[in-house]
């Protein structure tokens, strides 16, 4: 049997219970009986996987990471994502007990504990969170509501020549995790940081202790934004099964959660953005990934930005990024009912424009037939009631799903792609002649300056990259008051031979494939007015490491005079403002002793940029996704480690 004819009968058993049953069945018979209940389970857990996961998880399917990434997983991580999660529609069909064996052969283990409850506890009985907004600190995805990632000189505390001397200071494990996917924020000397195990963390910003652990349930991806509310001060963020919490800074005790979004797919990926006692939260989801099921009805998700009453979750208005509901469109080739218009995904956190009363997201690439209008698009909505204002699309006609990769490409639509999303937030701007800008980069490699106040008309637009489903600009760039900075992923592979150093199976045109490391990456300089070049820095390139990949995927971070980027060759590396040369470079993929006592191991950078706060810069290391590294830890660096 070819490796396509395999994953077509994997992926032609999705939703099959009865088929299931029957290869479980044959397998249990196969093996000696009697067993022992625990053996049964795993057996039957491994014909299960075999059957169901094998196929993606083990063909280098993007966002499908292999076994030996999912074992360091916990069983309950695991069991969550197929009971409820991004994994709950291949689940189908299946017995609460062949869930939990399934679960139990993938993790490879019955739980992780996570030490950081009784390891690395504060002495002190809470965050104090003293005069948060008087201190340095960096708020939510982009330190404010512009999302421009630039960090003052007044609260960074940390110049040009200080950046060689950056030393590790700390190291902080994420239990049960192979990505460390949610990017910190930093208030009043307390860290808060949510994991892909479902735990949120207070720690000292110094120390690294541990004040408390909110535990959600779900994964939580999202950066988190602090406020005052009421006579204290709470700590705003979503999950990835699609509900936004507020909880105590100081106590971790929740206050409030609400479930924004009632599609199953539905998750919380961009950090909600609060203005005058409303958050405003976006709405993403996973159904790009469901679609790659060919009994999958495809696709009936929709983005959305969701106004929420910050004292008490309530509702106060939706409004969605597809104005028009999915409805019937055609059968696929098995008799399955398809869907649309759908998909517009808001996968970053929004900006807010007090002046003009203005709410600002980018958008993601449809799903189904026919392609909206509104995806890979700028959208401005009123605050006040979620009315569109305007929007400003930059690709028509992208509709994809996983389904057009490769394999049983039944739910792909007819448009395939070229996904190129925006993972981008809107940076909103000001020139000093008071001209306005919204600024974003697009997985098509382009980055977009638009006129908010002329209903987004285009002012100039710059090519950095080839572009891509991996590449272009993936998730942000960063500005200060000359320049826009961005980096590009520009992810490519090539094939390789089966049992090569670092190669992993996939469907890049053959069993496996390993990342090319002659492609990729690269960080430009640009004139903030113009988008003009002003100074290009290639990656320096991988050398012999095997699977290495120079794409800088990470969102850039910038302060006076430096300007970092991350790579998914591990690597943070800092750049002169000025003219792009190289003045700082880390290697994160190494394995580190942790304040909390759980076993850490860096990986690639990507999705989260960095925190600069009173001299200390803090990033997170690790993100397993279509052969990256996977990794499970936050990093602290100060001057010479003090």
């Amino acid at each position: 049997m070819t490796r396509r004819d395999a994953e077509t009968q994997c992926r032609s058993a999705f939703g099959k219970f009865e088929f299931v049953r029957g290869v479980v069945v044959t397998v249990l018979l196969a093996v000696a009986v009697p067993a022992m209940a625990q053996s049964t389970g795993r057996a039957e857990g491994e014909a299960i996987y075999r059957v169901r996961c094998v196929g993606c998880h083990e063909t280098g399917v993007a966002r499908a990471p292999d076994l030996a990434t999912l074992r360091a997983m916990s069983a309950d991580r695991v069991l969550t994502a197929l009971r409820s999660g991004s994994m709950s529609p291949q689940a189908q069909g299946l017995s609460n007990a062949q869930l939990e064996n399934l679960s139990g052969f993938v993790a490879g283990t019955a739980a992780v504990q996570d030490a950081a409850q009784t390891t690395g506890a504060c002495t002190e009985a809470s965050a104090s969170l003293a005069d948060p907004l008087v201190r340095p600190h960096w708020n939510g995805w982009g330190g404010d509501a512009s999302q421009q990632r630039f960090q003052p000189a007044a609260m960074a505390q940390l110049n040009a020549d200080d950046v060689p001397r950056l030393k590790l200071k700390w190291a902080f494990g994420f239990a049960g995790a192979t990505r460390a996917q949610a990017q910190p924020t930093l208030m009043g000397g307390a860290l808060f940081v949510g994991s892909q195990s479902g735990k949120v963390y207070a720690l000292d910003a110094r120390s690294g202790c541990t004040h408390w652990v909110f535990d959600a349930g779900f994964s939580v991806r999202s950066a988190i934004t602090i406020a005052a509310s009421g006579d204290g001060w709470s700590a705003y963020f979503g999950d990835q099964r699609g509900n936004a919490y507020a909880v105590d800074a100081v106590t971790g005790q929740q206050r409030w959660k609400t479930h924004v979004d009632d599609h199953h797919a539905a998750m919380i990926t961009g950090a909600p953005t609060l203005d005058g006692g409303v958050l405003y939260v976006p709405v993403s989801s996973f159904e790009e990934v469901s679609g790659a099921n060919p009994g999958y009805q495809c696709c009936s998700f929709r983005g959305s930005l969701v106004a929420l009453d910050a004292a008490t979750g309530k509702i106060l208005w939706q409004s969605y990024t597809i104005p028009q509901a999915p409805a019937p469109v055609r059968k696929n080739a098995g008799g399955v009912q398809l869907w649309g218009p759908s998909g517009a995904p808001i996968w970053s956190s929004p900006s807010v424009d007090p002046e003009r009363r203005m709410i600002y997201v980018t958008t993601g690439d449809s799903y189904s037939d026919p392609a909206a209008d509104t995806s890979d698009a700028f959208i401005a909505l009123r605050m006040e009631s979620g009315e569109f204002a305007w929007s400003r699309q930059m690709t028509p006609g992208d509709a994809f799903t996983v389904a057009c990769l490769g394999g049983n490409s039944t739910n792909c639509p007819e448009a395939k792609g070229p996904d190129l999303d925006f993972g981008s937030s809107p940076m909103l701007v000001k020139l000093p002649d008071g001209k306005r800008m919204l600024i974003a980069g697009q997985k098509s490699g382009v980055v977009h300056a638009i006129d908010p106040d002329r209903q987004g008309e285009i002012l100039w637009q710059r090519r950095v990259g080839r572009g891509g489903p991996a590449g272009g600009v993936e998730w942000g760039a960063a500005v200060d008051q000359d320049h826009v900075y961005v980096a590009v992923s520009d992810l490519a592979a090539r094939p390789a031979a089966q049992g090569t150093a670092g190669a992993q199976p996939s469907l890049f045109g053959g069993r496996s494939f390993l990342l090319d490391p002659s492609q990729g990456g690269g960080i430009s300089a640009l004139k903030l007015a113009t988008g003009e070049v002003v100074w290009h820095t290639p990656h320096p390139g991988c050398g012999d490491v095997p699977g290495c990949s120079p794409a800088q995927s990470a969102a850039v971070t910038a302060i006076p005079g430096v300007v970092f980027s991350g790579g998914l060759d591990g690597h943070l590396r800092a750049y002169a403002a000025s003219n792009g040369a190289m003045i700082w470079d880390v290697d994160t993929a190494q394995s580190y002793s942790t304040v909390n006592g759980v076993a850490a191991h860096g990986g690639s950078l990507d999705g989260p940029g960095v925190v600069i706060v009173d001299g200390v810069l803090y990033v997170n290391s690790g993100y397993a996704n279509f052969g990256t590294a996977p990794g499970n830890v936050l990093l602290a660096f100060s001057i010479d480690g003090k």
